[in-house]
């Protein structure tokens, strides 16, 4: 029995053909190769063409097919993961309205911030476990102040990974989990949140119909099945959010488990069975995929926006001619420290783990004498490493403790000098496996369809493949606090 994962992420889409009795991936592919735009009208703003998302996933799933090695109409389920946050809207015939305002953008900042102070600080924490800050919420609001001639044609409100299933069936719903991420979830009253949704003067009937993540969110049109070459009637019984995804493809489901990956955003997920918040929203609380109202789930996420997308600026900058191998070994030639290069890897939008500032990307004490792009190519994965330190602090003060993490062999952290620097500077193991968010999709879709018993079922032949354990955390210590010293010039 085969399963399709889609993965909608913010520089491509990929997609994951896995069987269901073995639980690996029979193939992967990913589209485009080079990384998707992302639209920036105005600074601090960011867009991206929903269709687009659908263009490339379905290039993906062609690029699969073309293989050969596989019957698509032995495709029994589909899951989507998604960047998260993103606002997308369509019209009562689902045609979009606008670009979505995607998860890095800031435009929504000072909206969310005046509906933290007059919601009152202390019902949005307890309540919503989170400031509105840029999130989905606040996003719709902005619509609604600067566009009101599109808002006034919406029909529904949906996510990223709701757009794509909207084009596979022609249904449009949510779940908990994905309006705890847009901050339009109660976790007190476990419903939709009456005040928010009257502050922000939202009419509840945009808001689609709310399933379980693991469930049917409904079915391969005749039209969809057509044009992919799928079988009309396959379900789509998985939604979720890249972050809770990448949680559960690591079988990350239990309190006091932690996930952790480093692609365009840097993120740590840990599991919690306590309604808990950070008193300063720097990190935030949303429903995992196995939250219940009976058995409560919440991953705890601490989010970067600028980690690999600050690779990446750097490889386009300084390395096009190489590979991102070539530049880790180029980078491992330069002593711990990058002889006094700090860099802050904070250029792609506000922070929230920095209170929702928008500070930029800073190089600090560059010696013309002295420093090549060997040393920016090492500072730059140390300062993003230092970054993860920084927010795993603010976790460990909300009460977070983790004794491993969990990652994907992927990204950054496929940087031996990354993890070096990564483990040492956190003090924390890491657990690397062989791990995709489009298989995490595919598996969560098996789920969702009933084919594994239990979401842990599905992960019952997953075996770590490598552990790093800290052995230089003297050597890192000394350079961290150099580099926090720089980092509160900025923002105290």
């Amino acid at each position: 029995m085969l399963l399709l994962g889609i993965d909608i992420g913010t520089s491509s889409v990929k997609v994951a053909i896995v069987d269901s009795t073995s639980q690996k991936a029979i193939i992967t592919a990913q589209y485009p190769e080079k990384e998707s735009a992302i639209l920036s009208p105005q600074p601090g703003w960011a867009e991206q063409n929903p269709e687009m998302w659908w263009e490339h996933a379905r290039q993906a799933f062609a690029i699969c097919k073309k293989k050969g090695i596989f019957n698509p109409l032995d495709i029994s389920a589909i899951g989507i993961a998604y960047q998260m946050h993103g606002l997308v809207l369509v019209d009562q015939e689902q045609q979009l309205l606008r670009d979505s305002i995607i998860w890095c953008d800031s435009r929504a900042v000072a909206l969310g911030n005046k509906a933290f102070d007059e919601l009152g600080q202390e019902y949005c924490l307890s309540h919503l476990l989170n400031s509105p800050g840029n999130f989905t919420a606040s996003k719709l609001a902005w619509v609604k102040e600067n566009e009101p001639e599109i808002y006034a044609k919406i029909h529904k409100v949906m996510l990223p990974g709701d757009f794509i299933a909207m084009k596979l069936t022609s249904s449009i719903t949510t779940s908990i989990s994905a309006l705890s991420e847009g901050v339009f979830w109660d976790f007190k009253t476990d419903s939709l949140s009456g005040a928010l949704m009257d502050y922000y003067g939202f009419d509840a009937e945009m808001i689609p119909e709310i399933q379980p993540v693991f469930s049917a969110h409904g079915t391969v049109s005749t039209s969809a099945a057509q044009l992919l070459g799928l079988k009309p009637g396959i379900p789509v019984s998985y939604k979720s959010g890249d972050q809770p995804n990448n949680a559960l493809s690591l079988n990350v489901l239990e309190p006091g488990e932690i996930a952790a990956t480093a692609g365009t955003s840097g993120v740590i997920y840990g599991l919690s069975d306590q309604l808990a918040y950070d008193p300063q929203s720097r990190v935030n609380t949303f429903a995992h995929v196995n939250y219940t109202t009976e058995q409560k789930r919440l991953g705890i996420l601490l989010c970067i926006n600028g980690t690999g997308s600050m690779n990446r600026w750097t490889k386009n900058l300084l390395a096009s001619g190489i590979s991102y191998a070539e530049m880790n070994q180029t980078a491992k030639k330069v002593a711990i420290g990058a002889q006094g290069l700090r860099v802050l890897p904070f250029g792609n939008g506000a922070e929230r783990m920095l209170n929702n500032r928008l500070i930029g990307g800073h190089f600090q004490n560059i010696d013309f004498n002295l420093h090549t792009n060997a040393h920016i190519f090492r500072g730059v994965q140390e300062g993003i490493a230092f970054a993860f330190r920084y927010g795993l602090d603010i976790m460990r003060s909300n009460g977070l403790h983790p004794n491993v993490i969990r990652c994907g062999k992927a990204n950054l952290f496929l940087s031996e000098l990354f993890l070096e620097a990564f483990v040492n500077s956190t003090g924390v193991p890491v657990e690397l496996y062989e791990n995709d968010g489009s298989v995490g999709a595919a598996l969560g879709a098996g789920i969702g369809a009933g084919i594994y018993a239990q979401p842990a079922e599905a992960f019952s032949r997953m075996k770590p493949i490598q552990l790093i354990e800290p052995s230089l955390t003297t050597s890192y210590e000394p350079i961290y606090q150099d580099w926090l010293s720089e980092l509160n010039l900025k923002i105290i």
